[in-house]
This record gives C-alpha cells, structure tokens and sequence, in this order.
C-alpha cells in the first residue's frame, strides 16, 4: 500500500509541474519509473507527456513499451484505436498526422500484431473490416492469410443486412479496396468459380454504381444526396466519407478485374488491354466454336463467352439509354431530351400507289416545290451505323442529336451482344442466372433498351407488353417537382412509342387513341417551327433509295416541337389507306387533307391525288373544312373546283349544308344561296391563312377527337 502511494505522489508531482518545468517533470517519472518499472501509470503518464508536446520518437517508445509490457490495459487499446483510426481517416490534420508518425516509429512486426489485435477489439463488422484492409495494404503479405476471409465476410455482411441495392459500404470495400489486393498478388492461388464468383460481384457493383437513378428513386437504397451546394453528382454511401464514396472510372476498373480474371482463368485468347469492342470481337469467335465442344473445355468457354458479351452488353446500353435519356442518371447533364425510338413516317406524304380507272383527271390549278423536294431527298445521307442485319436504318437529325453516330453504335454493339447470349442454349440459360441474380428486371435504363431493341427486331406485341409495364409503375409520393416531371415525360415516352407499335401492327384506332392522348398535354410550337421542318429533315439519316414504308425507325426527341408533327403523320398514315380506297369514305378523306397541311409541300402530291378522287367523285362532304384547313394553296384547289373549269364539283363543306340545299331551289345542283355562302366563307377563310398552323392543327385533335377514332375500325 505504501509503494502504491509512493507511485501516486510520484505521478501527481509530475503532473503539478508539466506545465510550469517539463523538464522537472520528466526526471520524477523518469525516477518513478526506475523505482516501480512495472507499474503502468508511471508509464502512461509518461506517454501522455510526450503525446500532449507532439515529440514522435519518444512517444513511439513508449507507446510500444506499453503494447508489450501492459497489453490487457484497456487504456492503451483505447489509444490504439485512435492511432488506427487516424490512419484510416481520407483528410489528415496536423494531430492526425501525429498520430500516424507515432504508429510509424514501431517496429514493422509491431505494426501488424498491433493492427491484428487491434482487429480483434473491434465488434463493429464494417469498422472491422477498415481496421484489418489497412493491415493489408501496409503488408501485402498478410494478403494470402486474410484476404480471402475478409472478402467472405463483406460479402456474408452485406446479406446479413439485408441490403436491397449492390452499392453499399460491404461491397465498395470488397470491390474497390480488397479485390484489387487479392488480385494482385502473384501468391495466391484461386479456384475459377471463386474467380468468376467475385468477378460478377465487381460488375455488378461497378453497374449499379454508374446506373444510379436520380435522388428520391427506388434505387436508392442504402444511398443518400450530397450535400446542398456539392458538386458531385454521385451519391454518399451510407457508412462511407463522401471522397470513400467515390468511384472514379467504374467500367474501366471492371475491364481491369476482368482482364486478370482472364488471364488467371487461362480464357481463350490475350484478354490483356483490350477494350470492350475488341472483347466482343472474341467472344464472337468463341460462339462460334462452342457447339463444336464438350465436357469442362464447352463449360469453361460458356462462362468466358457469357461474362464478356453480358458486360459488353451491360456498357453498351448503358452508353446509348444515357444518350437517348440522361435524366435518368444521377451523372446526367443538361440535354433536349429525352429521345424516342419510333416508325419513320416520312415516307407518308410520298409513297402513292398509283391505281387504274378511268375518271377526269383534275387539272390542278398549281404545282409548286416539287424540285425542292428531290433536293431535300437527294441531299440526306445513308447511315452505315443504324442498319442492322436485316437492313433496318434508325433515322437521326445529325444537328440535334450531335453525338448521334456513338449512340447508334452502342445500339449497335448491345443488339450484336444480345444476339451472342441467345444464339446458343446454354449461353442463354448461364445469362438469364446472371440476370436473376442482379434483378436486372428492375432496372429502368436496361428496360428502356430492351424495349428499344425489341421494336427494331420488329417484336411490337412483345414491346407493347413492356411499355404498358413501364406506364404502369407509379412514381413514389414525396418526390421533387424535378423528378415527377421526369416521371411525365417518361409516360408520354413510352405512350408514344406504345402509339408507333399499335400502328405497325396494322391496330390503327388505337394507335390514334394513344396519340390523341398524348397531343392534349403537349405545348403548340410557334409557328416558325412548321417553317423549319423541311429544312431539319434535310439534315437527317435517311436511305438514298425510295422510302419503304414501315422498313426504317426514327430516333426523335421528346419534345413538342418534334412529338407534334410525328403524332399528325401517325394519325395521316392511319387515315390514309381508307381515304384512297375504291370505296368512298368522305370523313376519312376530309382528315387526311387537314393533316396534310403540316410540313407542306410535303405532302402536295398526295393533296393533288385527294383532289383527283373528288373529282371522280363529282363531289365531296366534310363539314369541318372551313374550322380546320387554313393552307392558301388547298383553298385556291378547292375553290377552282366550283368553277367550270374545275369541273363543278358539289362540295359540302359549311356546317348544315345538306339542310341548306334540300330547302332551296337547285340550279345546276348547286343553290345560289349555298354557293354564296361558300364564297363568303372562303374569303373568311383565306384572312386565316396567317395563323399558327400547329395550333390550328393541334384544336383539331381535341375537338375532333371522338370522331376521329371513331372513324377508324
């Protein structure tokens, strides 16, 4: 007891004189410590001295003479871990770095037992984790004793916790920081499916990383913002430091996993340096010789085929859905988009089938622009990129879309790398696992391609049940006005794409149905945008050869000023075949010519082959003529029609007018009255000619919708 009090009056006596004598101080430990050496205060006390005034060295000897001499003393387990901590924080302050300098005074043997022990001491499984990954990158060595189980444990961790999303604190650590150790050391020896096993891990991860969704979306999980006012468009993973966080150039580093997997794995071919176009390359010889094999050989290709395209093919899409809808990752910049894979109509206005019969020709009264138009279809360029194998082009506008030709061939490479993964049975089955295991069912930007692909193959059926599933999903509540905005957009995306599927499979009504739908919402363009649209379609994709009708697609933004026009051609394409039967069909005919108005002179020829059936005819009922065409060249067409030398045709085209006549007397079939009244309208009519045609056009749609579809079968 008295020894007890002669080490407190030692240790109290130094303390009374730290701040007054640090030198005083320091003899009296260093005589208490002389005196008792194996008592633990004396010596803590000592530390603390020398850790208060930031000398490293001294510091550093004790601190290790304590690890060894006093290693149950909680309070140096206590200081050891704030050594370690500091060790393992991304920004060092000055204390911080201290601390470091302490820890880099031990012995390299101490170091690791420290760290070891240190381990040991930790019950929080991620703090764990961080402790024993620093013992490994200071000591490759220990790699081969520890790695393998810390990458298990990360991994049994992240299930453990039953986290939704592969991008969580567990995986980035394994991922980012223990993978990359195991795999670069020569010193261990891995079996394949261990391999292969952590290589889906990694690009798993990696793509679910590049693919987050905006802020608020289901994908989120276990993520949250940044901070207000950050510049980074990534997200902070809970458990992590936002620079932790970040992982820079994620399909680069994927394409270095896969390269070492390769090569240890001993796959076919020199898997080192090469890009992802060059590995499809590969594997498409690969598919070819797979039928040829057997036994391990045929299982040990499939694997090499099956994880090479599915990563080509994962990075491709991404490439194009991030083009074609950017708002749809977190990453996104500022875009006209998004765009819309749909049926070029172009072709509407000029693919007329000539027809027998007899009938007066009309001599029409004007032909305007028809050299204009050969320019137009002379100057457009073929495009080597969008054609597919089966000849099908994708149509682009080369001034709004300026990065169009890396978008087609990402498409381009997605589809080639689908076609691998199905052209064989077993390659089929190995990637639908894959699929499975990733619930790549809930990734939006991978549907979006699917159906995109899906509708060049020309499966609609197959592409109307995805787009319905798309629609169907309704957004969370809470969301930002930013994002439930996207959320519209992205409905009246996949409605007007639903309308296009509708109408190549010949379902016309609904097709104007899901059109009519989408015009209500849409914003009327000024209308010096009908008078740029000509000059916008020169600058297009297009094949030099005769359009063929429902041959070619077109990639459009989802906009008002290029979603408009498309729906008005849409619901022209579905009229046109009733209004040019043998059969006569007024109604059908009337709407065809109102549509035609848009983009003209496009549509002149077909306007001209109308005014010849009229005059087949002898003449022609549409009682929403003057409400809706307001094009001077139609109505100097139809007002020479009532002259003698337009033939006289009857034309009913006042409201009521079929009443009008049969309560007067008729001259020549035609009233007086009624003929006066058609004179006056038709100057009415011409006064019209300046307004905005879009808007004319767009109340059409609205007022007449009922009628219109119901005039369809």
């Amino acid at each position: 007891m008295s020894a007890q009090k002669d080490c407190e009056f030692l240790v109290k006596r130094a303390r009374d004189l730290v701040t007054e004598d640090p030198c005083a101080a320091k003899a009296w430990l260093i005589t208490a410590r002389t005196l008792y050496p194996s008592d633990f205060n004396i010596q803590y006390e000592m530390y603390m001295i020398e850790r208060n005034a930031e000398r490293t060295a001294p510091a550093g000897r004790l601190l290790y003479d304590m690890f060894l001499n006093f290693p149950e003393q909680p309070v140096v387990w206590r200081e050891i871990g704030v050594i370690t901590s500091a060790l393992r924080q991304d920004c060092q302050d000055k204390h911080s770095a201290f601390l470091q300098g302490v820890f880099e005074t031990l012995p390299g043997r101490v170091q690791c037992e420290m760290l070891l022990k240190a381990t040991e001491q930790c019950f929080n499984t991620l703090e764990k984790a961080e402790m024993l990954l620093l013992l490994l990158k200071r000591f490759p060595e220990s790699v081969v004793q520890h790695g393998v189980n810390l990458g298990e444990t990360l991994l049994e961790a992240e299930i453990s916790e039953n986290l939704d999303s592969p991008v969580n604190c567990f995986r980035k650590l394994f991922v980012c920081d223990v993978l990359p150790l195991i795999m670069s050391n020569s010193d261990m020896r891995l079996p394949s499916s261990l391999l292969h096993k952590y290589l889906l891990k990694a690009a798993e991860f990696y793509i679910c990383y590049t693919t987050l969704n905006l802020p608020g979306s289901q994908e989120s999980g276990s993520l949250k913002s940044p901070p207000p006012g950050s510049s980074s468009h990534r997200y902070v993973i809970d458990g992590l430091s936002e620079k932790s966080s970040v992982v820079t150039e994620p399909w680069e580093r994927l394409m270095d996993v896969l390269s070492v997997v390769g090569t240890r794995c001993e796959w076919r071919g020199d898997m080192k340096n090469r890009s992802y176009g060059e590995m499809l390359n590969v594997v498409k010889d690969l598919g070819r010789y797979l039928p040829s094999l057997e036994g391990d050989t045929r299982t040990h290709c499939c694997h090499q085929v099956v994880i090479c395209a599915a990563l080509v093919l994962f990075r491709s899409a991404f490439l194009y859905v991030s083009s074609v809808q950017p708002a749809l990752f977190s990453g996104g910049g500022p875009t006209c988009g998004p765009w819309i894979l749909l049926e070029d109509l172009s072709w509407v206005y000029n693919d007329l089938e000539e027809r027998g019969g007899g009938g007066a020709k009309h001599g029409h009264k004007k032909r305007k622009l028809a050299d204009g138009r050969e320019k137009t279809m002379s100057s457009d360029d073929e495009d080597p990129q969008g054609k597919g194998r089966g000849g099908r082009h994708i149509v682009v506008n080369r001034t709004e879309m300026p990065g169009w030709s890396e978008t087609l061939e990402a498409f381009r490479t997605a589809r080639e790398s689908w076609e691998i993964l199905s052209s064989h049975d077993a390659l089929d089955t190995e990637f639908k696992k894959m699929c499975a295991s990733w619930k790549t069912d809930s990734w939006l930007w991978f549907r979006i391609f699917l159906t995109d692909m899906i509708i060049y193959q020309g499966h609609y059926r197959k592409a109307l049940t995805s787009l319905h599933h798309m629609t169907s999903v309704q957004p969370p509540q809470g969301q930002s006005p930013e994002v439930r905005g996207q959320s519209s957009v992205e409905i009246h995306r996949s409605v007007i794409q639903q309308a296009s599927c509708h109408y190549a499979l010949g379902e016309y009504r609904m097709a104007c149905e899901k059109v009519l739908d989408v015009v209500s919402s849409l914003v009327v363009p000024a209308n010096q945008d009908v008078l740029r649209s000509s000059e916008e379609t020169s600058s297009s994709l297009r094949v030099k050869n005769k359009p063929r009708k429902g041959h070619d697609l077109r990639l459009l933004p989802c906009t008002s000023k290029a979603v408009l026009p498309f729906c008005l051609q849409l619901m022209l394409a579905c009229f046109k075949p009733r209004a040019f039967t043998d059969a006569r069909d007024d109604l059908s005919l009337g709407h065809v010519i109102v549509l035609l108005q848009h983009d003209w002179p496009q549509g002149e020829a077909l306007f001209l082959k109308a005014l010849e059936k009229i005059c087949q005819q002898g003449s022609f009922t549409y009682e929403n003529f003057f409400n809706y065409v307001t094009n001077i060249d139609m109505l100097e067409e139809f007002a020479y029609l009532r002259t003698p030398e337009g033939g006289r045709i009857m034309l009913e085209l006042l409201p009521n007018q079929g009443m009008l006549i049969k309560h007067h007397t008729v001259t020549r079939g035609i009233t007086k009255g009624v003929k006066e009244d058609f004179r006056l309208a038709m100057e009415r009519q011409v006064s019209r000619c300046a307004e905005n045609l879009f808007s004319v056009l767009h109340r059409f749609c609205l007022n007449e919708k009922i009628m219109i579809i119901q005039s369809l079968p």
